[in-house]
């Protein structure tokens, strides 16, 4: 029989048992489900993407722009060899969509002299295209392509009356082929001249340091609200790729030319009825006018043409003597002094045919206010 101290014993041994299974129980984890499957060793776990305030602007202009760029592409033919063969050639360059009757403004050099051209769409379809109306004077023309209303993605026209310098611009075409491709800069400078092929001067020319190679012409300059501010004309370079330094036509000089091409096919300047005039320190000094034309109704005087009959023995010879004293010293249009004829030029293509503007002159000492009625140009 187990004696007292070993029954004790067995007692306690079972207690202390019994507390250490209580406590195991109590502690004991619940059960879970399975481990969620980890990515496999060395891939980071993919975040959801966030964008800066910067990328989110990027992003917004190009997606809401990107449809109205088209990528043109034009064939012609050059004179070559010894005979001057007309050999094929090719030329790319970038478009605007318009409107959705299919109209899209390019630059003239783009399509000058095309045989035949394709406009390439952002759905990838080609659809062949004529020019409707050009303005070598601006590099301005406008083509109209046979495509369906529904691919068509008009762009939203903007103001070019409130740029600053230092303005975020965004430009989109087709460099090198590579379509509908997007670059970013800013305004570098306002108010630049650049000279075109047949002597014109375009003025308010927009600068920017945005990439511009070669297949951007024609394509558009936006702002940060998508609209179109310009259009991408040319670039300063010696390579002929982007060097920081590209140019664009302002807006406000499109929205004044493109409804003119549409509807006439050419733009409706207003004349003066100046025929030639030259140059001096002063001021534009009339040499001849048109005659029966606006300046000449308006008072305005050019060289005299003196004929005299000399008897040399039994010979009679007409001499001519031009007098230029009393020619007319152009030094302002509308107030604004001019000292150039690109001056002059731009001074009265600011106006509309019917439109009387007053040019002043300087004659005999004197300055006088001629108001003349313009024309439209013939």
């Amino acid at each position: 029989m187990p004696t007292l101290s070993q029954n004790i014993t067995a007692l306690c041994f079972a207690v202390v048992c019994s507390i250490c299974t209580a406590g195991a129980s109590a502690q004991a984890p619940a059960p879970r489900s399975p481990p969620a499957q980890a990515a496999p060793p060395g891939i980071p776990v993919a975040l959801p993407r966030g964008f800066t305030a910067e990328e989110t602007i990027n992003i917004a202009v190009y997606e809401a722009v990107n449809r109205s760029v088209v990528n043109i592409n034009t064939k012609t033919t050059v004179p070559a060899g010894l005979f001057l063969l007309e050999v094929p050639s090719e030329g790319a360059g970038s478009g605007i969509v318009v409107d959705k009757a299919g109209h899209v403004l390019t630059n003239y050099h783009v399509v000058e002299g095309a045989k035949e051209i394709q406009v390439l769409l952002y759905d990838g379809s080609s659809h062949a295209a004529t020019i409707v109306g050009h303005d070598p004077a601006t590099d301005v023309a406008v083509v109209r392509v046979a495509a369906p209303a529904e691919v068509l993605e008009p762009v939203q026209f903007g103001s070019s009356s409130d740029l600053k310098v230092g303005q975020r611009v965004f430009a989109i075409g087709n460099p090198f082929g590579l379509e509908r491709t997007l670059t970013t800069g800013i305004i570098s400078s306002l108010n630049r001249s650049l000279p075109t092929r047949n002597g014109r001067t375009i003025k308010s020319i927009i600068q920017t340091d945005a990439a511009i190679n070669p297949g951007n012409s024609g394509g558009p300059l936006l702002d940060s609200g998508s609209r179109l501010i310009g259009m991408n004309t040319a670039i300063a370079s010696r390579t002929g790729q982007s060097s920081g330094v590209g140019f664009a036509i302002p807006v406000g000089t499109l929205s004044r030319i493109v409804p003119q091409l549409i509807e006439r096919g050419k733009v409706n300047r207003p004349d003066p009825g100046i025929a030639r005039v030259y140059q001096t320190d002063r001021g534009l000094l009339v040499a001849s006018l048109v005659p029966d034309g606006p300046a000449e109704h308006a008072g305005m005087r050019g060289f005299k043409v003196i004929r005299e009959r000399r008897r040399q023995g039994p010979f009679v010879t007409e001499l001519e003597k031009i007098d230029r004293s009393g020619a007319d010293l152009i030094v302002a249009v509308s107030g604004t002094p001019v000292k150039t004829a690109d001056d002059f030029l731009c001074a009265i293509e600011s106006k509309n045919p019917g439109e009387q503007v007053l040019i002043t002159v300087e004659r005999e000492g004197h300055r006088l206010e001629l108001p003349v009625v313009l024309e439209a140009e013939r």
